[in-house]
């Protein structure tokens, strides 16, 4: 009778067992108990307290260096006769009526660090758009004393400038500038400067991320990326590591609000030591150039190139007589070393050769036609835009071409039996534009040569080095020919 009983309390007991004490089961949990890890470690106080004296320190040897500059831009805009106050006009200078100019000051305002001193002459370093197009330049130092400075050299590409002012007392503080390449994701870093007008304003952060790009239209630099609070007015200040040495100069935001998000970048400061030189030497910046079309690749390009990596910079177009034509790069090189650099991108290459020197040789390294090859190219300085942009007859061939995929053909509306490379952008007035080529032109051949491939193209375009090249491409379900003489 107690039989079924008893077996019920020993399943009873053994359930009771597996729940409160577990199972030896072979089967290994994905869920870590906290008795089976170390306990994480907390901070002391007395490590808080070293941090603390830490940035206590950095600030007070480095802020003394960080300034406030006040600008004024005037302009004069021209007003219709009833905007204008006629009276005033009257008695000072518009008597007989029509249009009457008026006299506008915008006022700006930033921050700068002070980097360097020259007898008497003081230096500070800034951004180019908080110089803008001022007429008067206002430094305030840390301690309230102010000086009329003036523009020594700007620099839009950098977006740097650099001002000076002049004082007989010694008791200027000059920034420590420290080693930009040596930072890493997760630094301790101090924003200093005058956001909103709030002179000597000091934000602590780490550094978010290296190397970004997308900055402000036109900027070159690989940009650190920091927590630390930057606003308005912090533009021109200095980002500070725990050395007290100046990493980085802030320069701009991305936010929805006007105010920081946590989303600050700075120029590394090794991207702006050569233009502090260039700036007391020559009043500007001069960058080395070697003559060439670049663009970052797609996979897609990698895989028409038949590449190893993704990692360098494309030449699509040559200034034949260039240091890279006279070096005898070609178009369809892709360039991953320069001396003793590793390319990422062509935005690291437009940086790197700026500042390689000028009328010096430098070692490229290039993939062709799946073999690396090292070219020796002698730099020169690097023309204005105008200038640059007058050479374009030039630029060989002056257009680019990317691989025609199954997206490609289906947006273009090309039909599956279809090949060849399609013309994605021109560049006016080089040899491919004045010839007639258009962007969505479908090259199929080169020189009598099949074209199936991005590899294809190149190995045919540099097939032959002067002379006449044919072109035979698709345009509106049209098959078109032209020739070019190279």
């Amino acid at each position: 009778m107690f039989r079924p009983r008893t077996r019920f309390f020993t399943i009873t007991v053994i359930l009771l067992s597996i729940l409160v004490f577990g199972c030896n089961s072979p089967k290994t949990s994905i869920i870590q108990d906290s008795q089976s890890q170390p306990a994480p470690s907390i901070p002391s106080v007395q490590s808080l307290e070293e941090l603390q004296n830490s940035f206590r320190e950095v600030v007070q040897n480095t802020l003394s260096a960080v300034v406030r500059i006040d600008v004024v831009e005037v302009t004069t805009q021209t007003l219709p006769q009833d905007q204008s106050n006629p009276f005033f006009d009257f008695f000072f200078g518009n008597p007989d009526g029509g249009d009457s100019p008026q006299e506008f000051r915008n006022q700006g305002l930033g921050s700068g660090v002070i980097v360097g001193r020259n007898g008497q002459e003081v230096f500070v370093l800034t951004n180019a758009h908080v110089i803008g197009e001022a007429e008067e330049i206002l430094v305030t130092l840390d301690d309230e004393r102010q000086y009329t400075a003036e523009l020594v050299g700007k620099d839009t590409r950098k977006d740097l400038a650099l001002v000076s002012f002049t004082t007989d007392e010694q008791d200027i503080s000059v920034a420590t500038l420290g080693d930009s390449s040596s930072l890493q994701v997760g630094d301790w870093v101090l924003a200093m400067g005058s956001p909103f007008g709030f002179q000597s304003t000091v934000t602590a952060g780490i550094v978010s991320a290296l190397h970004r790009t997308g900055g402000p239209a036109g900027n070159i630099s690989d940009f650190i990326q920091t927590d630390a609070a930057i606003n308005r007015g912090n533009s021109g200040g200095a980002l500070v590591n725990l050395n007290g040495e100046v990493v980085g100069i802030n320069t701009w935001i991305t936010t929805q609000t006007g105010g920081s998000v946590g989303l600050g970048f700075a120029i590394p400061i090794n991207n702006a030591k050569k233009a502090i030189d260039d700036f007391i030497n020559n009043g500007e910046v001069r960058y080395g150039w070697i003559g060439v079309s670049i663009s970052s690749i797609t996979s897609e390009i990698q895989e028409g190139l038949e590449l190893p990596t993704n990692r360098g910079a494309l030449v699509n177009s040559v200034y034949r007589t260039s240091p890279a034509g006279r070096a005898a790069i070609m178009p369809g090189d892709f360039i991953v070393g320069v001396n003793n650099w590793d390319i990422k991108s062509s935005d690291e290459l437009v940086l790197r050769v700026g500042d390689l020197p000028v009328d010096e040789t430098a070692k490229f390294k290039i993939i062709r036609n799946g073999e690396e090859r090292i070219l020796d190219v002698r730099i020169t300085t690097r023309e204005s835009e105008e200038e640059i942009a007058g050479q374009s007859r030039d630029l060989w061939p002056g257009f680019s071409v990317y691989p025609l995929t199954d997206d490609v053909k289906r947006n273009a509306e090309l039909g599956d039996s279809i090949q060849g490379v399609i013309v994605n952008s021109i560049i006016r007035r080089s040899p491919g534009a004045i010839a007639g080529i258009q962007s969505g032109d479908v090259i199929n051949q080169v020189n009598g040569q099949q074209v199936a491939s991005l590899k294809d193209f190149y190995t045919a375009l540099n097939s032959r080095q002067d002379g006449e090249i044919d072109f035979q491409f698709y345009r509106d379900g049209v098959e078109l020919k032209v020739s070019i003489i190279y």
